[in-house]
């Protein structure tokens, strides 16, 4: 089956983070990791695997712009991803957030590491995780199969915190790659 390693399906986290680890500065701001057309191909090749996507409130906020954004004329990384979303099935975990404004879309009130472990084993395809704080829970609960992080050559000095601190977990690298402006792509599974 598509994106499958043995019996289950993976969990993977993406993320586009400052040299420093962070997804956004200290006031927010993420401005500094748009990415250029390379890159983005290269993470919509990360996605395309992906079935479900399992998203905190605010990265839930921040993808469904891809619900309605219009595509015609954009460059086709553009385009590709925006069809990638929309096959994609949506978890988005939220206390405050009452309707989703995606089709595909379920809201569940809390992070149920046992309810995702039965996802896994049921998925018929990897399953991808999006939002900082989303992603430390299931790190913390041993979840993330692989991780996909792409640095990019900008320190911000604090902010939000890609990885959650007080874990280990040991990885083997999977891949490397440079891109032109700078941006490093990480690739690793865990052990």
């Amino acid at each position: 089956m598509k994106g499958r390693r043995g019996d289950r399906a993976k969990l993977i986290y993406t993320a586009i983070t400052s040299l420093d680890g962070y997804v956004a500065d200290r006031e927010g701001n993420f401005d500094w990791s748009a990415p250029n057309r390379e890159v983005h191909a290269v993470v919509n090749d990360i996605s395309r695997k992906v079935g479900t996507l399992l998203l905190g409130r605010r990265m839930y906020e921040v993808l469904a712009a891809w619900e309605t954004m219009e595509v015609e004329g954009e460059p086709p990384e553009i385009a590709d991803f925006a069809a990638i979303w929309h096959a994609s099935d949506k978890v988005v975990y939220s206390r405050t957030l009452d309707v989703p404004s995606s089709a595909r879309t379920r809201i569940e009130r809390t992070f149920d590491p046992d309810a995702v472990r039965q996802l896994k084993s049921a998925a018929g395809a990897d399953l991808g995780i999006g939002g900082p704080e989303l992603a430390a829970q299931a790190i913390e609960a041993g979840l993330v199969d692989e991780y996909h992080q792409f640095l990019n050559p900008i320190v911000v000095g604090g902010g939000t915190a890609a990885l959650p601190d007080d874990v280990r977990w040991e990885l083997e690298l999977m891949g490397e790659h440079a891109f032109a402006g700078g941006v490093v792509h990480l690739h690793y599974r865990t052990s």
